[in-house]
C-alpha cells in the first residue's frame, strides 16, 4: 500500500501563503505512475477538488483556486506540494492529498492537514 503523510498547514491571516506537502511511502520509480491532487473539506460540505497533475505532468484546477494555487511533484521526493498563495477565508478546510494510479486500480488519501485562514 502507498502511505501519504501531509504537512505544511496551520493558521494563516487572508492574504496570506502557505506551502502543503504530501509525502508518499513508494519508490520514485512507482510515485512517477501515479496522479496526484489535493482536495479539500469544510465542515457542512462536500470534499471538492483543490489541484490535481497527471502522472505526464498536466495540471488541472477549479475557478476557485486557479492562479492562487500551484500544484507540483518531485518524484525524485515521491512528493507532491500545493502552494497557496492570496488565502482566503473561505479557502479554510481541511486539506486531503491523493495519489491515483494510472489505470486507476489504486486510490490512496492522507490524513489531511487543518488549514485556517483569519479575516
Amino acid at each position: 500500500q502507498v502511505q501519504l503523510v501531509e504537512s505544511g498547514g496551520g493558521l494563516v491571516q487572508a492574504g496570506g501563503s502557505l506551502r502543503l506537502s504530501c509525502a508518499a511511502s513508494v519508490g520514485s520509480i512507482f510515485f512517477s505512475l501515479y496522479d496526484m491532487g489535493w482536495y479539500r473539506q469544510a465542515p457542512g460540505k462536500q470534499r471538492e477538488l483543490v489541484a490535481t497533475i497527471s502522472s505526464s505532468g498536466n495540471t488541472n484546477y477549479p475557478d476557485s483556486v486557479k492562479g492562487r494555487f500551484t500544484i507540483s511533484r518531485d518524484n525524485a521526493k515521491n512528493s507532491a506540494y500545493l502552494q497557496m498563495n492570496s488565502l482566503k477565508p473561505e479557502d479554510t478546510a481541511v486539506y486531503y492529498c491523493n495519489a491515483k494510479l494510472w489505470n486507476g486500480s489504486k486510490n490512496y488519501w492522507g490524513q489531511g492537514t487543518q488549514v485556517t485562514v483569519s479575516s
